[in-house]
């Protein structure tokens, strides 16, 4: 968690009675004044209906997204296990340079904070160095920004090592330029010999320690880079393709991969609940096997600084051959969000991967609404229900292209027990029928299991579609044949 962080652990809640943060949210939408339409106005545009009815929906459209990105930034806060106590929006045409929200909203919050008894006060923005500290100044209570607010939430679910040091790196990166006016202790000088020199201001001493730590953590993320790298080679040594799920935070990533995979993650309706991917085998229709992988979910205005420090583990997604999008097709906003992932993927430079758009939580939707979107072709599955799980795996085999499913013929003898049960362990059984003391048998499955045995297979004539000879196990072995 962050040095005066948002919220406290859950744990340290029970065991020492400490109250969570009483919090104030202020909700900044800049471009998003709202202006006074005079009575005249207002009546004549209700005679002609069609010029109200076109400006009515663009107003509602406005408020709607407002509205889901102040709920969002309620859960946000929750997230963080602060309590929302109040609640103040500010529109503006442009931002305030020294305050962002102006001198008359900043003390309009300040009354609301201290009739609200509130002990923290968070921006649904990012703030500057400056209009952080000229807000500390002016409120009665801490300041955090969105950016702040979202490296809190990832502190508290970080478990590996790697999550943590991507976690400390970007805390330390956002905190470098904010350290000035951090307390009086950042602007004392401490004469001395060796580390610090004679005359270095506190605020230099804590600017280069933070310089040196952030050397080494990209240090030993870079080792975790090379380790991943050395496991990623080895896997892409055996034919098995990855697919990694993005989407929204929340959208039901974890859900729809303890479905496929029976792996147990965490579930979570708060937001970041996954933060350390998860990569598990399955297999698809066809027999092949793939690596699934569960990755972090995305947010709006993600900040640049997390896709940055997170890249080792993004890593996963811009290796995988396909990436399925997992949407909330029941959240008002769901066309927004896509929006917002598709642009953290520009910025990953996988955009143009094969993707396939997934429409989770259809169980929440009214009947009508699931029949238009299935009129129109789209993929609709419920990941807690397990509706629609069937057709997303035959997607997922089609969309494939590493290790190809192909069809075709064997004529094995039954002496041979451990090819007739790799074959059909790991291939489609089409037909089977016994030819004396051999089973001829039709196959559909990956090139790479196929091929491994086509001392087997039977050659067909294109022509007449005749067979017109087998590799019997009496044929000589191909020394060419891996097997």
């Amino acid at each position: 968690m962050l040095p005066g962080g948002v919220g406290v652990d859950d744990n340290r809640l029970k065991n020492t009675g400490v109250s969570p943060d009483r919090a104030l949210l202020v909700s900044v939408d800049l471009g998003q004044t709202r202006k006074s339409v005079p009575r005249s106005a207002a009546l004549a545009r209700e005679a002609a209906n069609t010029s109200s009815d076109s400006e009515g929906a663009s107003l509602s459209a406005r408020e709607m997204g407002s509205d889901a990105a102040l709920e969002e930034f309620r859960v946000l806060v929750t997230s963080a296990g602060a309590q929302v106590v109040a609640e103040v929006v500010q529109r503006r045409q442009k931002a305030d340079p020294a305050t962002l929200i102006g001198s008359g909203k900043v003390e309009e919050i300040a009354a609301v904070a201290a009739s609200s008894n509130a002990t923290l006060i968070l921006f649904d923005h990012d703030l500057t160095p400056t209009q952080q500290r000229n807000l500390e100044e002016a409120l009665p209570c801490r300041v955090v920004d969105r950016t702040q607010l979202i490296l809190d939430i990832f502190a508290r679910h970080a478990r590996s090592r790697e999550g943590q040091l991507q976690v400390e790196l970007a805390q330390l990166e956002y905190m470098l330029p904010r350290l000035a006016g951090r307390g009086l202790s950042m602007s004392q000088t401490g004469g001395g010999i060796g580390t610090r020199g004679p005359g270095e201001t506190q605020l230099e001493t804590d600017r280069r320690k933070i310089q040196r730590r952030l050397v080494q953590l990209r240090r030993d993320l870079e080792a975790v880079r090379r380790v991943r790298s050395l496991q990623r080679e080895r896997r892409e040594s055996v034919p098995v393709p990855t697919v990694a799920l993005v989407g929204y935070t929340n959208a039901g990533k974890s859900t729809l991969f303890n479905a496929l995979t029976h792996a147990g993650v965490l579930e979570s309706s708060r937001m970041f609940a996954t933060l350390d991917p998860k990569l598990r085998a399955i297999q698809l229709p066809s027999r092949r096997k793939i690596l699934l992988s569960d990755t972090v979910g995305f947010l709006r205005n993600l900040p640049h600084t997390l896709v940055t420090s997170f890249r080792a583990t993004l890593e996963e997604v811009q290796k995988a051959e396909v990436l399925l999008h997992i949407c909330d097709v029941s959240s008002p906003v769901y066309e927004e969000q896509k929006a917002e992932v598709e642009k953290v993927l520009d910025e990953l430079d996988v955009l143009d991967k094969p993707r396939i758009e997934v429409l989770n939580k259809v169980d929440l939707l009214p009947a009508e609404q699931r029949d238009n979107l299935r009129a129109q072709g789209r993929l609709l599955i419920s990941a807690r229900t397990g509706q629609g799980i069937e057709e997303l795996l035959q997607q997922i085999d089609s969309g494939l292209v590493t290790d190809p499913v192909v069809r075709q013929e064997f004529l094995i003898s039954q002496d041979e027990g451990a090819v007739l049960a790799a074959l059909e362990g790991g291939a489609v059984v089409h037909e089977r029928r016994f030819e004396g003391n051999r089973v001829h048998l039709s196959l559909s499955g990956p090139a790479s299991l196929l091929s491994r045995y086509r001392r087997f297979r039977v050659a067909v004539d294109a022509g007449t579609g005749h067979e017109i000879g087998s590799g019997a196990t009496s044929q000589p072995h191909d020394p060419s044949d891996p097997e």
